[in-house]
């Protein structure tokens, strides 16, 4: 027994040594595990940190304060890359290309409406009257005129503006044919001559001194303003021939377009339409844009219908519908229903 117990006694001190060794070191392994743990949790916040900037990018500290901050008016801007100068001539050349088509297609278009224009004036002068043939026997002695009747215009009229430079054509010339000479000669006879109109009396010719001629610093438009009184007082024949003779002195006075419209008025309030229709045709061919140009191609759409011409009335209104619209539902408005209502056009 005794010697069991001694070796029992050194089994138990080593294991007190061995117990006593491990309380010793303890304090020394927890403190390197401890530091360990502490080095690996700071590499996994960086890592976490890392993970959140690709996650949610910014700046802007909502979700982690930023380690670098971008430095203010850092900002930098791409510019456009500059063209070569042969891209920046053919861009050009398209450009004045493009410019040229759009130029000649309004030419085009221009030149196609007066064409129109043109046909439409053109069908509105009346057929040439027929020839006519007249027989007269040998030995006879024949005077025809070919003229139109003559009025109570004074002889100081100027021929150039008696007749107007429109489309309505002259009377055809008379030809005058004779059958060959017999044995038998008939009696010589001669054709009466027409007859010359009758002088004024003197009551007309006190009345139409009786209208006075304006005096102003404008001669011109003293003669046109005297023109219009004496169509205002319906002394036709010397009112056409006062404004014939204002035609003749101002060819270029700013009355002129008035001047012209009123000597067709004239002619048309005396029941000459076709006198009337030269004048207004004449009016409208010189200035479509005169002061009274729309009226002349109204009035003219009249006139034809007096000479009861419908198809060229006709054309006269619808020009006139189209190219004076607010002169038709205005100034004129009164006189185009007028006319309309007188014509029956398609």
């Amino acid at each position: 027994m005794k010697s069991l117990s001694a070796w029992k006694r050194p089994g138990l001190a080593l294991i007190a040594l061995s117990f006593a060794l491990s309380t010793v070191a303890a304090p020394a392994q927890n403190t390197s595990t401890q530091a360990g743990a502490e080095a690996r949790i700071k590499k996994l916040e960086a890592e976490v940190k890392a993970l959140q900037r690709q996650v949610f990018p910014g700046a802007d500290g909502k979700y982690f304060p930023p380690e670098i901050n971008k430095p203010a008016g850092a900002t930098t801007t791409t510019g456009t890359p500059a063209t070569t100068p042969v891209t920046d001539l053919l861009t050009r050349m398209d450009a004045v290309e493009l410019q040229l088509t759009r130029i000649t297609a309004a030419n085009e278009e221009s030149a196609n409406r007066i064409a129109q224009l043109e046909a439409k004036l053109a069908a509105l002068a009346p057929a040439p009257a027929a020839a006519t043939t007249v027989t007269v026997p040998a030995g006879t002695t024949a005077v025809v005129s070919t003229s139109t009747p003559a009025t109570t215009t004074p002889a100081a009229t100027s021929p150039a503006a008696t007749t107007p430079a429109a489309s309505f054509p002259t009377p055809a010339p008379v030809t005058i044919t004779r059958p060959a000479a017999t044995t038998t000669k008939p009696a010589a006879a001669t054709a009466t001559p027409a007859a010359k109109p009758a002088a004024p009396s003197a009551q007309r010719v006190a009345a139409v001194k009786a209208v006075e001629k304006p005096k102003t610093a404008d001669a011109g438009d003293d003669e046109y303003s005297y023109g219009y009184r004496l169509w205002e007082a319906k002394f036709f024949p010397e009112a056409e021939q006062q404004l014939q003779l204002f035609l003749t002195k101002y060819p270029k006075h700013q009355r002129v377009s008035f001047a012209r419209n009123l000597l067709g008025r004239a002619y048309l309030d005396e029941g000459k339409p076709r006198e009337a229709a030269q004048w207004f045709l004449k009016n409208y061919q010189a200035d479509k844009n005169g002061a009274r140009a729309s009226d002349s191609l109204l009035y003219l759409a009249e006139s034809m219908r007096q000479l009861k011409d419908t198809n060229r009335a006709c054309i006269a209104l619808a020009e006139f519908g189209e190219t004076f619209a607010a002169e038709a539902a205005g100034r004129l408005k009164t006189q185009y229903e007028a006319t309309r209502r007188g014509v029956k056009c398609s």
